[in-house]
């Protein structure tokens, strides 16, 4: 009886030990990371640009601290220089005229425009330069019933799509995570999509760290598919609508099933 509190008392001083280490991972991790990243990245961009630049500038233009010195850093400023001469170079007409050659010239290349402009879009989308290539933050059910995924509706569906359903139908994409650029395209039913209470930028936020920053509520989907005329999903009815954990543990029919 006189040693029950030391062995009560052990696993708990092992699992305030393990605690106090996962929270250190947890802190560490993404720092750590983040400056791996940042350093290799660093590192890449000095060999492939750094070297070519400081010969160019000492042995073929001459200058003399050029030719004596190693300079560490030159790479990773030249790209810096390099994009932000072709975001102001983009912004004037001549610039502007360049970039739209460019995209026409990818586009005229089989398989390569199709790769190109999908990356283009969601590009875009991410950064905020085109807002109107993801229209709404959405919630469907996918992969299976009960289960929901988050995606974003693209356009309303017409066409070889919308002819072969019946009912209405709108485009929406699924992203992956961590990586949204690629995913899936489904045609769902107008009826069978929930519109989120949030902006598409804190979905994308909400996806790209895989749900580990759940983004602010507000943000026009729902809004905006009321004034839109699009009948919204059970979901969004607040007197009436169960929890979705609920919802997926304990539904009468899956159980009859089981």
């Amino acid at each position: 009886m006189a040693d029950t509190p030391e062995t009560t008392e052990t696993p708990s001083e092992f699992k305030r030990f393990r605690t106090y280490f996962i929270t250190g991972l947890l802190v560490l991790g993404p720092v750590m990371i983040t400056l791996w990243i940042i350093v290799n990245l660093f590192i890449l961009m000095d060999s492939l640009l750094g070297r070519p630049i400081q010969y160019l500038l000492g042995e073929i233009i001459g200058i003399p601290f050029f030719e004596t010195q190693i300079i560490y850093g030159i790479g990773f400023i030249t790209l810096i220089l390099l994009v932000m001469a072709t975001g102001w170079l983009s912004h004037l007409y001549l610039g502007n005229r360049l970039v739209i050659l460019l995209n026409k010239w990818f586009d005229k290349i089989p398989l390569v425009n199709k790769v190109y402009g999908a990356i283009l879009q969601i590009s875009q989308a991410l950064l905020g330069g085109q807002k109107e290539v993801f229209k709404y933050a959405v919630m469907v059910e996918y992969p299976r019933r009960h289960m929901y995924s988050i995606g974003f509706v693209t356009q309303d569906t017409r066409g070889a799509p919308q002819d072969a359903i019946a009912e209405d139908v709108i485009s929406i994409f699924i992203p992956t995570t961590p990586n949204p650029t690629s995913g899936y395209l489904l045609f769902v039913p107008k009826k069978e999509v929930a519109f989120l209470n949030m902006s598409v930028e804190e979905a994308l936020k909400l996806i790209i760290s895989a749900g580990a920053l759940v983004g602010r509520a507000g943000g026009g989907s729902r809004a905006a598919a009321r004034k839109l005329g699009i009948r919204l999903h059970p979901l969004h009815d607040e007197d009436k609508r169960p929890d979705i954990t609920d919802q997926i543990v304990s539904d009468p029919k899956r159980d009859e099933e089981v």
